[in-house]
């Protein structure tokens, strides 16, 4: 059980700009019900992938577990599976002759909600050194109050601490845009910092940090990084998983 306290990384410099830039990116998704739709229509690709990567992933004896559970963000939406930033994180471990298997378990449209049902089924079938939790973008794009989303992040978090108690947590934080009504988006922001620590678990403040609103970053749609957006946010990642690795022994 990680017993450190809580640390923070990658925190912006100039945090309200950052924010006005999720924000354009968010509401261009938001606004666009047609992607929705698109993205809702590749889950089932997503889930089976989902689902093979943790069937077919047998945890060898020299090699630790790092399982992404997340959303279409980390099933590489629109990318091949080895530019998603899961993929480019195994690459990272490779290079540095870490013995980590990475196991992308990303589903596209998947809420907190979702996620905590499906979470189950993952650990019956997977041993976990790491675990990187990426939920709740969906939700606050849908406007799910909060304390749903806080709910069923504690929930997940619960559920991994109980079937690997050694296993190192990481959450990756999100936000919303303000035309969800600034209420509402300053309870999101600040959901969280506050998970992480009443939970002690590692924290990313924000998966996207220098990927949203920059047009040349994203798809489409404005919110899937491209393959050049997915390097950045694999060094976010990767920026507190070394962290989380060297604290783990004999990594």
């Amino acid at each position: 059980m990680m017993t450190k306290s809580l640390r923070y990384y990658c925190i912006p410099r100039n945090f309200s700009t950052l924010l006005l830039s999720t924000a354009i990116s968010l509401m261009l998704f938001s606004c666009g019900q047609k992607q929705e739709q698109s993205t809702a229509d590749s889950t089932t690709d997503t889930e089976n992938t989902a689902q093979e990567n943790v069937e077919n992933t047998t945890k060898s004896e020299d090699k630790k577990v790092i399982l992404f559970f997340g959303n279409s963000l980390t099933a590489g939406y629109g990318l091949e599976p080895e530019q998603a930033f899961p993929a480019l994180i195994q690459k990272k471990l490779d290079s540095l002759n870490l013995d980590y298997q990475v196991v992308n378990a990303g589903l596209s449209g998947e809420t907190t909600a979702s996620g905590d049902s499906r979470l189950e089924w993952v650990l019956e079938r997977q041993d976990i050194d790491i675990f990187v939790l990426e939920l709740g973008a969906n939700d606050g794009l849908r406007g799910i109050p909060t304390e749903e989303t806080n709910r069923n992040l504690r929930s997940m978090i619960a559920k991994v601490k109980e079937a690997n108690a050694d296993a190192k947590i990481i959450l990756a934080g999100m936000m919303v845009p303000p035309n969800m009504g600034p209420e509402y988006s300053n309870r999101f922001q600040k959901l969280y910092p506050a998970i992480a620590e009443e939970e002690n678990v590692m924290l990313i403040p924000f998966l996207l940090q220098n990927v949203a609103g920059e047009t040349e970053l994203n798809q489409g749609d404005g919110i899937h990084p491209t393959a050049e957006g997915q390097e950045i946010v694999a060094n976010n990642v990767w920026q507190v998983m070394k962290d989380a690795i060297e604290e783990i022994p004999n990594s």
